[in-house]
């Protein structure tokens, strides 16, 4: 089966098909600054925010292609009750690392399938990240060595890259601090059919 992913991440799109799910990419163009502000407005917190992304996503997409299934996914980051998006520059990135430094900040992904523009199902998971104390200068020489991840990722770190040294204690699934939580996405798609049980 066709499915496709609604989103502009490679890094997703690798997940997915390193564990042999094929999808096409098909960004959403949701303007998730609004969405978000309205979440929060209505009482949502950090975790119903991703999950809500994902599944506005997921149906956006969706609407436009009848019949396919669509997989949506985002991810909120939250530190003491506050939401955090991707830093808009290096100087802001370079505070925020500042301000996790030594402090202990969540990740939340979410991910949802849609078709014909209906949410079919979604779910969200949470892994809680452990900053250890970062000097100035390890600051300073990550962001110049990282700084596409410093502004294409929501705490400003790839895991899977030199982002790991930023951390003394990861606590949740691999997958979710990248992003999409895959294994409960895959036991879905098994239970849809979609692949073999």
């Amino acid at each position: 089966m066709n499915l496709i992913l609604a989103s502009r991440s490679s890094a997703r799109q690798t997940l997915l098909e390193a564990a042999g799910v094929t999808v096409t990419l098909d960004p959403a163009d949701l303007d998730e600054g609004a969405f978000t502000g309205q979440l929060i407005s209505e009482g949502a917190d950090a975790r119903a925010v991703a999950q809500a992304l994902a599944g506005e996503k997921a149906m956006r997409v969706s609407s436009r292609h009848p019949g396919t299934l669509v997989i949506g996914a985002d991810q909120t980051l939250e530190q003491d009750g506050t939401l955090y998006s991707k830093a808009a520059s290096l100087d802001e990135a370079r505070a925020r690392l500042q301000l996790f430094s030594g402090s202990i900040h969540r990740l939340h992904s979410g991910v949802a399938l849609a078709q014909g523009g209906h949410l079919l199902w979604s779910t969200v998971d949470t892994a809680v990240m452990s900053v250890r104390r970062l000097s100035s200068g390890f600051i300073d020489g990550y962001l110049d060595r990282n700084q596409t991840a410093a502004l294409s990722a929501v705490g400003g770190y790839w895991l899977e890259g030199e982002g790991a040294q930023l951390f003394d204690r990861v606590e949740g699934d691999y997958f979710t601090v990248l992003g999409l939580p895959l294994l409960p996405l895959l036991a879905e798609l098994r239970a849809r059919s979609v692949l073999a049980s």
